[in-house]
């Protein structure tokens, strides 16, 4: 057992999947498990607040048990990156603004279907003019001081530190270098090296995994990031413009109340 366990953290194909895997395989837990009826307790009405510390734990448990095959190095592009993850946020955001600037509630709402992804939205929801007050919620504990500030550290954590590191060890380590070139190891191609197919696929599946109401911040996001890692060749600046962002985020999210960005 020891051994097989020591062959598996020694395979670099998994120490960059698996954490990425894990923690979308854990995502919809929260919906899995959630009952609609306020009378219920937390962890029933709002499930996410336990499913999304687990998450964090279960994630950072397995970065670390593979954590000698990422290199993060060189240490370099630190201002690009914090620039970057500034100019990110603001075109994230930029729609949500649009949205309530332009009264997008009253126009006329086209209904469009999207297979596998909705059965029926607005067309607007799919360019981010969509309003964002339902998701994670921590004034479920605002009567208890205590417990708020721990959800929102989790939540914190979770953003900052295993989001940024999960994604980035897998899109830009490794879904980006595979597709540079299919017929070498990935570790073995240069991070940073730049190829369309790379660019596309990487960027549109980022986008992908999002929101539909996210999908034009993530795509414009998405294209900085990989614009970082060709600029940098570095999985760090990678690493530190999505900790950035996802801060700027997390600061915007409890000063706004826009749950639905998290």
């Amino acid at each position: 057992m020891r051994g097989k366990l020591a062959s598996i953290r020694e395979n670099k194909t998994a120490a960059y999947v698996i954490p990425l895997a894990l923690f979308m395989l854990i995502q919809p837990l929260g919906g899995f498990f959630e009952i609609d009826h306020s009378d219920l307790p937390w962890y029933q009405s709002a499930p996410e607040h336990w499913v999304y510390p687990l998450q964090t734990v279960l994630c950072l448990a397995v970065l670390l048990f593979f954590w000698r095959n990422y290199e993060f190095r060189p240490i370099r592009g630190t201002g690009l990156a914090i620039g970057m993850a500034l100019l990110g946020m603001v075109a994230w955001f930029l729609p949500s603004y649009l949205y309530r600037w332009l009264g997008v509630e009253h126009w006329a709402q086209p209904m469009v279907s999207i297979p596998m992804v909705d059965s029926g939205s607005p067309i607007w929801r799919y360019f981010g003019l969509a309003p964002r007050e339902e998701g994670f919620d921590p004034t479920v504990f605002s009567g208890h001081p205590g417990w708020f500030s721990v959800v929102v550290m989790m939540r914190l954590l979770r953003m900052v530190v295993i989001v940024a590191l999960v994604e980035e060890i897998f899109w830009r380590g490794f879904l980006m270098r595979y597709l540079v070139n299919p017929d070498k190891p990935f570790y073995k191609v240069p991070f940073g090296k730049h190829r369309w197919l790379a660019y596309w696929v990487t960027t549109l599946a980022f986008m992908l995994v999002h929101l539909p109401e996210d999908w034009l911040g993530a795509y414009v996001y998405g294209s900085l990031t990989y614009w970082v890692a060709v600029r940098t060749r570095s999985l760090y600046a990678c690493v530190l413009m999505h900790a950035v962002a996802n801060l700027i985020l997390g600061v915007y999210v409890m000063s706004t109340g826009e749950w639905g960005f998290w």
